[in-house]
């Protein structure tokens, strides 16, 4: 019988061999510096050579194994998703799912599924920043008890093409392009907006793109969605059209664009940051899981082809049930053996989920391990500890680069008598994959089915789903990233378009970019006429106020009131936020009352954009010099051009007025009116659970 011994936990430590080793010898781990092969290395800094001046010498094993390992320590990067971060976890079913699917995870409420999630963008190399404009991954890797279960989705539940014999064409098209290299992880070129206004199957993920979707606040703030429907199978074989759905306990916010492009520069690991941060201090990301479940009778009674990725299902026609919860609870110990290894295929599902004809789908079964075998050099990368299953493996795979395994035996085929027979196969019963036994009969054909035609209808569903400043927002990215493109002929396509999808957004955009608006003939969504799921407004409305996790800066000088400061700090981080206090250098400040106040970041080294909120205590003294500080001012008046709370206390109200604002505005917390300690607080947290105060109509003019 051949068999891979398999780890007792997810992460396996490497270093095992070696404490043991260690301890043998009565020594501590860790003391000496060694070579691969565990051989003690007496010194580190100089090739061995002949005399001081000398040639190096080919013997130096420990010079040759160490420029070696430098040398080859980079592996191709992922095509897509290159940039990343990631996190381990588990999963909690919160009842059983045995009504619709088999999958053993899903079925008992007190088992936790250890799981493996990697956020990233798409477009962008490594080297990118973390807030572009630009779709999300979300990929969660499910170690269950009978083998991995990848579920590989984006932050949208869309995608921009039909048949993944397209997805080289967009992915071409959205990356640098090739003369020049240029731009990196940004779609606001020729060559991306050239294609989409040539494949109209891309608008309605176009819209989504260009929404504030395509810049979340954090991965802990981002929705994620499986994309394509896939099927739960019960134990009779029984079908069900499935979609996944995974929705942040902290809600669905974003940055705004010039944040987001300010972030780029200040801070392009923010995304990154902020994760590994939240799961450090214990404010461990919640994500809900939740399904669209459609019985296949019902399927054609949609009014959208369900093997169509350019499409969703409205919830209001097929609600979203909330089955299980989704933990990240600690980061990983190396982030190139974890997340940037991490191999995830859309082929790793576990018996009770199946597949659909889903042209797109079909292609990403292939891709993804095609990817794996380049960039993890060869076929053995599920043998690394952070792709390995905790289910046990037996199979008569062998070799290959980066083989782990070391098989017994002379068996190593099937059928087999030498072996014993093993390893055996299952039956359903037994818990072995049987695929569900779909009918399928036809010509073959290069075509594409008729129910994928309507190519506006959701892409109108969904701008008009949108808030006016929503909707604002989408139509200034799209003169943004327009505005950026050279020819003219393309800008005039992409008008085109939109003049299908709704009146306002061609005008305006056309308006934009200097160009006559074509005459508007909107579709008429097929469906509900709006949809709340995909308005972020909407969802924040509906969700109960909370201020947990979120950021304020304090800004502070010498003569800051203490007893104030404290008091509204104290209250803030009582309800979850985090509250920093920012000077114009390190250390401390002298507050009135003669007391230290310690320092937590420089003015110097950061910026509003990094922040929800900014709060300004009293204290004459430290007011003084705040209302005269430029690099004060910029700060409050770039809070407030980016619709965030400021509050200020009464003493504080004149650095309002040296930044313009009027401490009447909506999300402005003034002392004069809200009180003082503890009122103060509560005033700041009611305006800061909003997120943003969009109905600032005069915020255009603060010259942040």
């Amino acid at each position: 019988m051949t068999s891979q011994k398999q780890p007792d936990a997810v992460h396996v430590d490497e270093q095992s061999k070696e404490q043991q080793l260690a301890r043998d010898r009565s020594e501590p781990t860790g003391n000496f510096l060694t070579t691969d092969q565990g051989v003690r290395v007496e010194h580190t800094d100089d090739s061995l050579r002949i005399g001081a001046r000398g040639p190096t010498l080919l013997e130096d094993f420990h010079l040759r194994e160490k420029i070696t390992r430098f040398d080859h320590e980079r592996i191709p990067e992922r095509v897509v998703h290159a940039r990343g971060a990631a996190a381990h976890g588990y999963f909690q079913v919160y009842e059983s799912q045995a009504k619709y699917t088999r999958a053993k995870f899903l079925q008992d409420p007190n088992k936790k599924t250890p799981v493996f999630v990697r956020f990233s963008t798409v477009a962008g190399s490594r080297g990118s920043a973390d807030t572009v404009r630009d779709v999300r991954g979300f990929a969660v890797k499910f170690y269950t008890e009978e083998g991995n279960f990848d579920l590989v989705g984006n932050n949208i539940p869309v995608f921009f093409i039909q048949d993944g014999i397209k997805f080289p064409d967009v992915i071409h098209a959205a990356k640098a392009e090739p003369h020049n290299e240029i731009p990196q992880a940004a779609t606001a070129h020729d060559s991306f907006w050239d294609f989409v206004s040539l494949v109209p199957e891309t608008l309605h993920m176009v819209m989504w793109a260009m929404s504030d979707r395509a810049i979340p606040r954090s991965f802990r703030m981002m929705q994620g969605f499986g994309v394509h429907t896939f099927r739960f199978v019960d134990e009779k074989n029984v079908s069900r059209f499935v979609k996944f759905h995974w929705k942040p306990l902290l809600g669905t916010h974003s940055l705004v664009w010039d944040e987001a492009q300010k972030l780029a520069g200040k801070d392009p690991d923010f995304h990154r940051r902020d994760l590994y941060e939240a799961i450090e201090q214990g404010n461990f990301p919640e994500y809900e899981l939740g399904v669209q479940l459609v019985e296949e009778a019902d399927a054609q009674k949609l009014g959208v082809d369900l093997l169509d990725a350019t499409k969703l299902i409205p919830e209001e026609v097929v609600p979203v049930r909330p089955v299980g919860k989704l933990t990240l609870d600690r980061n990983p110990t190396n982030y190139f053996s974890e997340t940037e290894q991490v191999a995830y295929c859309v082929s790793n599902i576990v018996p009770g989920i199946d597949f659909t004809d889903d042209p797109l789908m079909q292609a990403r079964l292939f891709s993804y391990l095609d990817t794996q075998l380049t960039r993890l050099g060869g076929p053995n990368f599920a043998e690394l500890p952070i792709n390995r299953p905790l289910a046990p493996v037996h199979n008569n795979q062998q070799d290959g680069f980066g083989r782990h395994t070391s098989n017994a035996g002379r068996a190593n085929y099937f059928p087999n008598s030498l072996g014993g027979g093993c390893p055996f196969l299952a039956s359903q019963q037994q818990g072995g994959f049987v695929h569900h036994p779909e009918q399928v009969s036809g010509q073959k054909v290069r075509e594409r089915s008729p129910s994928f035609n309507d190519h506006y209808s959701q892409a109108a569903l969904f701008f008009r789903s949108l808030s006016a400043p929503e909707q604002a927002h989408l139509i200034d990215a799209c003169r943004f990233e327009l505005g950026k493109v050279e020819t003219r002929a393309v800008q005039e396509r992409a008008l085109e378009h939109f003049a299908k999808i709704d009146t306002q957004l061609v005008t305006a955009v056309a308006e934009g970019l200097g160009l006559p608006a074509p005459k508007a003939t909107p579709v008429t969504p097929k469906g509900p006429a709006t949809s709340k799921a995909l308005s972020m407004e909407a969802m924040k409305a509906a969700m109960p106020p909370s201020i947990k996790t979120r950021k304020i800066a304090a800004l502070v000088a010498n003569g800051v009131d203490a007893d104030e400061l404290m008091a509204v700090k104290k209250e803030l981080e009582a309800q979850g936020a985090q509250v920093k206090v920012i000077a114009r250098w390190l250390g401390t400040v002298k507050a009135a009352n003669g007391q230290d106040v310690p320092v937590d970041k420089s003015a110097l080294t950061t910026d509003s954009i990094e922040y929800d909120g900014v709060f300004i205590p009293g204290g004459a003294a430290s007011v003084a010099v705040l209302k005269k500080d430029g690099k004060a001012r910029h700060f409050v008046q770039e809070a407030y051009l980016h619709c965030k709370t400021v509050g200020a206390s009464k003493d504080a109200e004149d650095v309002l007025k040296a930044c313009e604002i009027d401490p009447a505005a909506p999300g402005i917390v003034a002392g004069s009116k809200a009180g003082a300690g503890k009122a103060l607080a509560t005033a700041l947290a009611q305006a800061l659970a909003k997120h943003r105060h969009w109905d600032r109509q005069d915020h255009d003019r603060v010259p942040a």
